[in-house]
């Protein structure tokens, strides 16, 4: 048992346990208490009553919280302190070799010498810089980021190098709370391969269900303190869940039914007594016993849904925006460059990329919260557009959550504020609550509720599902699912990308390959990719090998970027060709004929200019392999 204060207890009685080698899921909601729990198996706090028993001999590694370390450390110094015990060995080794090279050759020496040397060898102590180089490719942490300080790194950046130095611990059991939280497709994927692999026990907080479904094969659910059991991954769990509830309702209103027949019977009985039964008095205290000893069942509930819908605005046109030629970048790194692509109405597009590579940035130019250094965006007239960024501010960060609806709705009473929060999960006493001291779920939640009340046509999200339990997870996708309107996103959720993706844009080496497929294809088609992607054979770097790499990356960037501008070809030869028939069917209608014949120009306009891009992409692709 563990509580904070009296009159709540975060966990109650809660029992479990963990066999070797298992792969357990925790669920529950924000504040169930499932960091406590972690917390409690590291000894960091102490249970009110009961205990936690740690198999002897066993190695407890946590990732949840960034910890600290000596000042000047670089992260290859966090990566290097993974291998603590080895280097004492090490150490002792190097101490008994200048012994034994001094003439000492006692039997104890070289018995020592000996064991030292098995329990190096066991730990790997001979492949320590190899197995650095592997975690830090799979977790992206290039060797710039290990030259620099720890402390200068992003708490993204802090969580990934302190993932990699507790896989290096080679730890029996591995505690990760939201591992997925700030890694990227590419890296979580990762990390799902090293977790199948590893043969210790591993038990991971996560509300990101595809990781889950991919890594676990049991889930724990703390619910009210306590523990309830699945055998299975998370879809398992989802299925298994809702059967449970269905029974529990099943046997609810079977003992509700049966106690309302009693309680008739107990008033027909009293009745009867007044009228001057003396007996019918014990038979009805009897009956009112047996209801009491019926009542066994608790109403099972489930969590209340958020109702709220964006509220749409109608569209007229086709396209929702263009962009064109668009670079950006900083400093002496280029993120993207002369990128032309176009969006139409009804398209949900996820934009994917490691982290670093500009998603965020390109959403920030295309709303006009930043400048491209060359290149502009077209937006259509008709367009109202929502975004919902990642990083989270508030013009007022000390207003409490009512007073923060009423400055940004005019004319919004505080009855209206307090009931749009309420849809919201905002209730009592936390309408009054700071936005300061709101977490980054709840702020995700408030700036939703903002969002929409307004009539959009375009919603433009930035990792929505961030920080976020699963069940306000399902209620966002609820919410995008019923949004009729052109969507535009970021997301590592891959549950979230592949229920909504219709098209994938994914920025790499500066540009944007477009992939018009929803993400199951888009995953198809890469693994594809990279099983004919042929293996190159690391050679020693010699001069000139910087401007080569740089060479192959502009083909690369040419390459794909002439896939885009041929797919783009092929869209408006079809246009033009839709409307040379709808212009034959007008032919006697002088004014819808005048208006085809404007867009079949402003389609020929376009059609002649990636023409003429095609012409150039092509140059470049030619002197590039030259």
């Amino acid at each position: 048992m563990k509580s904070f204060d009296l009159e709540k207890k975060i966990l109650d009685g809660l029992t479990f346990q963990v066999d070797s080698g298992e792969r357990v899921g925790l669920l529950g909601r924000n504040g169930a208490g499932k960091s406590t729990l972690f917390r409690l198996l590291t000894g960091e706090l102490e249970p009110d009553s009961g205990e936690v028993v740690i198999a002897s001999g066993r190695r407890v590694g946590l990732i949840s919280q960034i910890p600290v370390y000596p000042v000047g450390y670089t992260v290859e110094d966090v990566l290097e302190s993974a291998f603590a015990r080895t280097l004492r060995l090490k150490e002792e080794m190097d101490s008994l070799t200048e012994r034994m090279a001094a003439g000492e050759s006692g039997e104890e020496v070289l018995r020592r010498y000996g064991e030292l040397t098995a329990r190096f060898e066991a730990l790997g102590g001979y492949d320590t810089q190899t197995a650095k180089n592997k975690v830090a490719a799979g977790l992206a942490i290039s060797s710039e980021m290990r030259a620099q300080l720890f402390d200068q790194l992003s708490g993204g950046e802090k969580t990934r190098v302190n993932l990699g130095r507790l896989i290096l611990e080679d730890t029996d059991i591995l505690l990760l709370d939201e591992p997925t939280n700030h890694l990227d497709l590419q890296a979580t994927e990762w990390l799902e391969e090293y977790l199948r692999k590893f043969r210790g026990t591993v038990v991971t907080i996560s509300h990101d269900r595809y990781f889950l479904d991919r890594t676990v094969s049991r889930i724990i659910e703390i619910e009210n303190g306590q523990a309830e059991f699945y055998s299975g991954n998370y879809s398992f769990y989802a299925v298994e869940k809702e059967r449970r509830y269905q029974e529990r309702m099943k046997q609810y209103l079977k003992e509700q039914a049966k106690i309302k027949q009693l309680e008739e019977a107990i008033e027909r009985t009293r009745l009867w007594a007044f009228m001057g039964n003396d007996d019918l008095y014990k038979r009805a205290f009897s009956m009112e016993k047996r209801i009491e000893r019926m009542r066994t069942t608790a109403k099972p509930t489930k969590g209340r849904k958020m109702d709220a819908r964006f509220a749409s605005r109608e569209f007229h046109g086709d396209e929702i925006l263009q962009i064109k030629g668009l670079t950006k970048s900083f400093d002496d790194r280029t993120l993207f460059s002369d990128i032309y692509l176009r969006i139409e109405g009804g398209e949900r597009i996820a934009l994917v990329g490691e982290n670093g590579t500009g998603k965020t940035t390109l959403l920030n130019i295309l709303t006009g919260r930043e400048d491209a250094d060359r290149g502009n965006v077209k937006v259509g007239p008709s367009v109202r557009s929502a975004y919902l960024e990642q990083i989270i501010h508030f013009d007022d960060p000390n207003r409490n959550l009512v007073d923060t609806m009423l400055y940004a709705k005019k004319n919004l009473s505080t009855q209206s504020a307090r009931n749009r929060l309420a849809s919201y999960q905002f209730r009592g006493e936390d309408v009054f609550k700071s936005v300061s001291v709101l977490s980054g779920g709840e702020m995700s939640r408030l700036r939703l509720c903002m969002l929409m009340d307004e009539e959009i046509n375009f919603l433009i999200l930035d990792e929505p599902t961030n920080h976020l339990d699963i069940d306000s997870r399902e209620w966002i996708e609820e919410a995008v699912e019923a949004f009729d309107g052109t969507l535009l996103f970021v997301s590592h959720d891959r549950y979230f990308i592949n229920r909504f993706a219709t098209r994938v844009w994914e920025l790499a080496d500066g540009t944007i390959t477009d992939y018009p497929m929803g993400f199951a294809q888009y995953r198809s088609v890469k693994e594809a990719e990279a099983r004919e992607k042929p293996v190159v054979t690391a050679a020693p770097e010699k001069k000139g090998d910087t401007r080569v790499r740089s060479e192959n990356r502009n083909q690369r960037a040419a390459r794909r970027q002439l896939t885009i501008c041929e797919t783009a070809i092929g869209k408006l030869e079809k246009a033009i060709a839709a409307l040379d028939a709808e212009m034959e069917q007008y032919a006697c209608d002088a004014e819808k004929l005048g208006e085809l014949f404007q867009q079949k120009q402003e389609t020929e306009e376009l059609l002649e200019q990636e023409m003429l891009r095609w012409e150039e992409l092509s140059l470049v692709l030619e002197e590039n392999e030259v």
